[in-house]
Order: C-alpha cells, then sequence, then structure tokens
C-alpha cells in the first residue's frame, strides 16, 4: 500500500502543535507504526491515516479534537479494534484517535452496584475487578478479553447473555463525552433515570459520529446462585430454530439461547474440545440462571421442550467446569472458523424469532447459489445472526462474491421485518443496506442529527448514514418496482 500524504505541511504544522500537549511518543506518524491501525476486525478494508494519536488523559484528548476542529482535520476514534463493520476505519486524510490508553477503572461502589471507568478498559477487566464483591458486568461479547468499553458503548455490543440482561445501552447509567470542538459534556446520572431527552441512549450506538466518549458509569449486577447450561443437538436446523421459538413462547427467559449450525460445531469442537456433538445439524446452547429452586424447575421445563421439538439428545452441565467448557466452544467459534478457509467474512443481521427456521434455509440456499460455505452462529434468542462467509481473498472474485452475499442475507433481514445490524453497527460494511431499511426522510433526519453534534461533519465521516445521493445510485442497482424500495413505515 502506498501511503498518501495528501498535505504535508498541514500534516508537519498539526505534529508540531500536538507535541504542545502529547509526549512525541504519543504522536505516531511513521507508515510501518501507522499500519497496525489500517484497519479493525474487519481486515478487508484498509486505510493508512495521516496520523495516530494516543493520549493518555482526557485534556490530551481534549488538545487533538481542538487542533483538528480549528483545521477542519477528519477524527475517527479506536477503542481496541475488535469492531467487525470497519467502524474504526481510518480517514487517509485524518487522525486515528486511539483511546486505548485511558484504561483505568475510576470508582467502584458497591452499594449502589455500578463503576465509573474510562472507554480503554477491557469489557471483562469490569468483571474481574467486582468479582470479589460477588457482582460482574453483565454484557459479555465473544470478544470480551480483548474489547474495550469505549468500543462498546459505540456499537452497542451484546453478547451471549443479551436475551436476559440487555444490551450495552441497558447496563450504562451515564456517560462523559467531548464535543468535536472540545467542549466536556455529561449525560445520565447517579440515579437510575434523568430528566431530559435521553441522550444517553442516543450516544450509545452512535459509532464515533456524535462525540468522544472519555468515561462510562456501567451498571453492576449480583452473580446469580446459580447457573445451568442444557447443550440440546438436533438433526434438522429448522428443528432447531422451532425449539427457540417454543422456548421463548412458554413464558421463559433464557440468560443465553445459542445456535450453530454443523460447519460452526465441527470448527469449535476441534479447536477447543467442548464435548459438541460433531454429527448435529445444529445445537442450541440453553442457559437458565437465578435462584437455585427456580432453575432446577426451569431446566427440566426447557429439556422437555427440547424433546418435543424433536432434540436427538440433550445434556446438562453436570458442574460450573462443564458449564464454561460449553461456552468456551461458542465464544470461540469465531476463530475457530477462521481456520476453515484463509479468510471469513461476519455479518450481522437480526430477525424475528418465528423467522428463524425460514431464514437458514434462504442463507443455505444462498450460500450453495455463490459456492461459498457459510457456518452460521446466532444469538437465537433475540434472533441476532452471525453468519460466517468463508472466502480466500487470493483467489481473483472472491471477496466481491462473499460481499455480495453477504448483502443478500441483510436485504433478508429487512424483508423478513428484521434489521441489518445487531450489535456490530453500520460502518463502512452496511452502509448501502441503510438504504433499505430506512426512508429518505428518516436519513435526512439522521443527517440533520449528526449535524447537530458535529457541525463540520469531522466525526467518523463517511460511515454509518449513507446520503441521499448514495441511495439513488443504490437504488439504480436495486430496483423494486422501478423505485429503490424503501418499507411503507418510515422508521427511525
Amino acid at each position: 500500500m502506498v501511503t498518501r500524504d495528501l498535505n504535508p505541511h498541514m500534516r508537519r504544522e498539526l505534529i508540531r502543535t500536538l507535541r504542545r500537549s502529547l509526549p512525541a511518543a504519543a504522536i505516531l506518524h511513521d507508515p510501518e507504526a501507522l499500519r497496525a491501525y489500517e484497519c479493525d476486525g474487519l481486515s478487508a478494508y484498509r486505510e493508512l491515516p495521516m496520523l495516530v494519536v494516543l493520549p493518555e488523559t482526557v485534556e490530551q484528548v481534549r488538545a487533538v479534537l481542538a487542533a483538528c476542529s480549528e483545521r477542519g482535520i477528519p477524527v475517527v476514534a479506536r477503542g481496541a479494534g475488535t469492531g467487525l463493520s470497519g467502524g474504526a476505519l481510518p480517514n487517509a486524510d485524518g487522525v486515528l484517535l486511539s483511546l486505548a490508553k485511558l484504561n483505568r477503572i475510576l470508582e467502584i461502589d458497591e452499594h449502589n452496584r455500578i463503576a465509573r471507568v474510562q472507554p480503554g478498559v477491557r469489557n471483562l477487566a469490569i468483571s474481574e475487578a467486582v468479582a470479589p464483591l460477588g457482582l460482574y458486568y453483565a454484557p459479555d461479547p465473544s470478544s470480551q478479553i480483548a474489547c474495550s468499553i469505549g468500543g462498546n458503548v459505540a456499537e452497542n455490543a451484546g453478547g451471549i447473555h443479551c436475551l436476559k440482561y440487555g444490551l450495552t445501552v441497558h447496563n450504562i447509567q451515564a456517560l462523559t463525552f467531548l464535543t468535536p470542538d472540545g467542549r466536556l459534556l455529561a449525560v445520565g446520572g447517579g440515579a437510575p433515570d434523568s430528566p431530559g431527552y435521553d441522550l444517553l441512549a442516543l450516544l450509545t450506538g452512535s459509532e464515533g459520529l456524535l462525540g468522544i466518549i472519555v468515561e462510562i458509569v456501567v451498571k453492576l449486577l449480583p452473580r446469580p446462585e446459580r447457573a445451568q447450561v442444557a447443550l440440546a443437538a438436533f438433526d434438522d436446523a429448522e428443528k432447531a430454530g422451532a425449539a427457540v421459538a417454543a422456548i421463548i413462547a412458554a413464558g421463559i427467559v433464557p440468560a443465553g439461547l445459542e445456535m450453530m449450525d454443523n460447519l460452526a460445531i465441527r470448527a469449535a469442537e476441534e479447536y477447543v474440545h467442548a464435548g459438541y456433538p460433531v454429527d448435529a445439524a445444529a445445537i442450541l446452547l440453553c442457559e437458565l440462571d437465578g435462584m437455585n429452586e427456580e432453575v432446577s424447575e426451569q431446566i427440566l421445563q426447557v429439556r422437555r421442550i427440547l424433546t418435543q421439538c424433536g432434540a436427538a439428545s440433550v445434556r446438562t452441565a453436570q458442574d460450573e467446569r462443564e458449564r464454561l467448557l460449553f461456552w468456551a466452544g461458542r465464544k470461540a467459534a469465531f476463530p475457530a472458523v477462521g481456520r476453515l478457509a484463509p479468510d471469513y467474512y461476519c455479518m450481522d443481521g437480526t430477525i424475528p424469532r418465528r423467522n428463524l427456521a425460514r431464514v437458514l434455509v434462504r442463507i443455505s440456499e444462498m450460500s450453495a447459489s455463490a459456492g461459498l460455505r457459510v457456518a452460521n452462529v446466532f444469538h437465537a434468542g433475540d434472533g441476532n445472526l452471525h453468519p460466517l462467509i468463508l472466502y480466500d481473498a487470493s483467489r481473483p472474485g472472491d471477496l466481491e462474491r462473499a460481499e455480495q452475499l453477504g448483502a443478500r442475507i441483510l436485504e433478508l433481514c429487512v424483508e423478513v421485518g428484521g434489521t441489518i445490524t445487531g450489535e456490530h453497527g453500520v460502518g463502512v460494511e452496511k452502509i448501502d443496506q441503510m438504504c433499505l431499511q430506512f426512508s429518505a426522510p428518516a436519513l435526512t433526519q439522521f443527517h440533520a442529527l449528526k449535524h447537530a453534534f458535529d457541525p463540520q461533519g469531522l466525526l467518523n465521516p463517511g460511515k454509518a448514514i449513507p446520503t441521499l445521493r448514495r441511495c439513488a445510485e443504490y437504488g439504480a442497482m436495486h430496483v423494486h418496482g422501478g423505485k429503490l424500495h424503501f418499507p411503507e413505515i418510515e422508521r427511525f
């Protein structure tokens, strides 16, 4: 890749200005140093930034924003770089603002069950810090050992336990953020609710377009008395999908309800040796937690439902070690599938649970038509799909075919009443499908909201919200009845 130095004078002058507030080691400009930041987890898209800065204090972040605002230089915030939608893809003529060094847990309030943390704190580190108090932080993305809480807020991440305990937006109480010109603002507060507009929810999932988050107050939960997992094997993926709907219809809300197809099962078993049945067409992992008597009653009820829905076998984890091993296989599914092909493309869409079996069949048909294998890993309980499309980027046309298949899967999600993303965000990956998800008036309002927070359009430009012109061009290629298809209801 050739480094593009679009304005050498501007770059040198910006470095001089930043060195007044940041140590020289915190400003990266050598091409080899920049290369480590050229992409996030969606490595198919790469770009070298003009500069990378690694501030260690809020004041240093403020100085970076002020310097860039004054010069009209784009800023892309980055956490741990584990995102899968290209949300942290740098701008060639902009600054990549890494928040990795803002990584302190500032306060733990045991009585109010909250913790005040900086954005660079790892997700899992929060639960590790409060474990001696019998508490934990509920959202648990598969990348929780590495992903940062700031990135979780930016993408509104979930995880295997989000069915019962909610996404990031349901587990935070306050945010402090910097505006593009360096003003420090706070939303939310010490109480569970706060007056005025719900800007806390607005900023959660905003993908770095509205402000730079520098402090987060997360909610903590007490560890349940007991947690137990049932593993059900099915000889038909449609039966597994029907079982998901039956469990929820019975009024049971599992802590986690996950589904994997045969390709994902075999990959995870070879990688982790979790004891998965490798001949199953699909497995469900259903975890119940709570008081001991409650779990005992519900685990029996779930076993009956799974058997009635055609499960070939149902196993219950015999102890905590086996429970964690069952989940280790699921959480390692992504890296495990990575061993099956040189590359894979991880999709993220959400559908109504009632359509799970139907969508599984369609994905299988699309996979066969495209000539690309797809491993399916789902947050089945809330309808969040993660099809992993296997391909080889070194083969001409393979990436393009994978992207086309991914786009068709997202369009299918919209067609059955779902959404194009559940927890990975839009970034650059799904920006075209936003044109199918939302109407032109809705997108206009999104742009107006962005302008209210970021009048110069400097924060993460070109991500998440497509221009109407882009949608018109996309619609010219995807015509429905002679015009770009939008849902009848203009959804926000």
